[in-house]
């Protein structure tokens, strides 16, 4: 068994599609479908099991001598998130459990961190597993703070009590692709600005907070769904892979250069209008993130990352269909 929490999600039902067309067997999907349609991103699916979360300790429990691996992908994934006790129970404690219960089974067990672990970025972007650098790190939201836990529980948990485990932790920088649809305003700025630039031919983006960098200059390292995919099966083939390590292109891209691809993928001038960003965004916000590939490079990982404006074509052109200004999604 396979099993996969966060599975009618974006990069779960991504990941579930590709391991399906690979022909892997023993798929578990494990998620809640919940009321925003995200039963499309795995409608083409078919599992051997759906498992509920609430169901996921009995389950795996019930199924020890039969799970290969456990991908966690599953929780709080909003950065605006401000109940922290539900991120609490749903990003710490869920994920310690299955880090303990695989550690304790020597079973495969590849989590979802973020590069949102990095705050401002001040400490760089080394996906080191040290914990006196993870400890270092400032969060600037409580999703954010939770990844950065559980990061630091299972390195303080390998190195200072000796505990083996063949886990590893993938720190995803701005993932945008198929099957974000249902996310809202925590759809990638490409899926935003897609809408904006079909619906009124005018791109919103937000005036820097920041003197280092010019209203749109802000830049982010914007890493394409299936990317991310290649990275988890890649880790799930090679168990002696273990630690922290990023995932992105390496290349960060301003969001100018994401409008500039957005039009020539749609074929579609537009205008730029600048806004003030909310008060709420400000102390959280990244002005600048780039993945540090060196120590995935180094432990074998070759395959090149798509660039920003192969991924943007792919995704406007064949997912993201445009009718009568509106749009009619392609589902994975």
């Amino acid at each position: 068994m396979i099993i996969v929490t966060g599975a009618t999600g974006f990069i779960g039902s991504n990941l579930l599609a590709e391991l399906e067309l690979r022909q892997y067997k023993g798929l578990v999907a494990v998620d809640s479908f919940g009321v925003e349609g995200k039963w499309r991103n795995i409608s083409k699916r078919i599992f051997p099991y759906l498992v509920s979360p609430q169901d996921i300790d009995s389950f795996i429990e019930s199924n020890v001598q039969k799970i290969k691996a456990i991908i966690h992908l599953g929780g709080i994934s909003s950065t605006t998130e401000n109940n922290v006790d539900s991120i609490v129970e749903n990003n710490i404690k869920l994920t310690i459990r299955l880090y303990e219960f695989c550690k304790n089974n020597h079973i495969r067990f590849i989590y979802a961190s973020s590069a949102s672990t990095y705050g401002d970025g001040g400490k760089g972007y080394i996906d080191s597993d040290d914990i006196e650098y993870l400890n270092q790190l400032s969060p600037l939201n409580p999703y954010a703070w939770s990844k950065n836990y559980v990061d630091k529980y299972i390195s303080y948990d390998r190195y200072v009590n000796k505990n083996k485990s063949l886990s590893v932790g993938l720190k995803f920088f701005n993932v945008y692709g198929p099957n974000e649809y249902h996310k809202g305003l925590q759809a990638s700025v490409i899926f935003h600005f897609f809408l904006q630039m079909l619906q009124n031919n005018t791109v919103n983006l937000f005036k820097s907070n920041c003197a280092d960098f010019k209203d749109g200059q802000q830049k982010r390292d914007f890493v394409y769904v299936r990317d991310c995919v290649d990275v988890i099966i890649w880790m799930l083939e090679h168990q002696e892979i273990i630690g922290l390590f990023n995932v992105g292109t390496g290349c960060a891209s301003s969001f100018l250069e994401v409008v500039e691809s957005i039009k020539r993928a749609c074929h579609i001038e537009c205008k730029i209008h600048y806004i003030d960003m909310p008060e709420k965004l400000k102390k959280h916000y990244q002005n600048f993130t780039e993945a540090n590939l060196m120590k995935l490079r180094s432990v074998g990982y070759t395959k090149e990352f798509t660039s920003l404006e192969a991924g943007i074509s792919q995704y406007v052109n064949e997912f993201l269909n445009k009718k009568n200004k509106r749009y009619e999604p392609n589902y994975i």
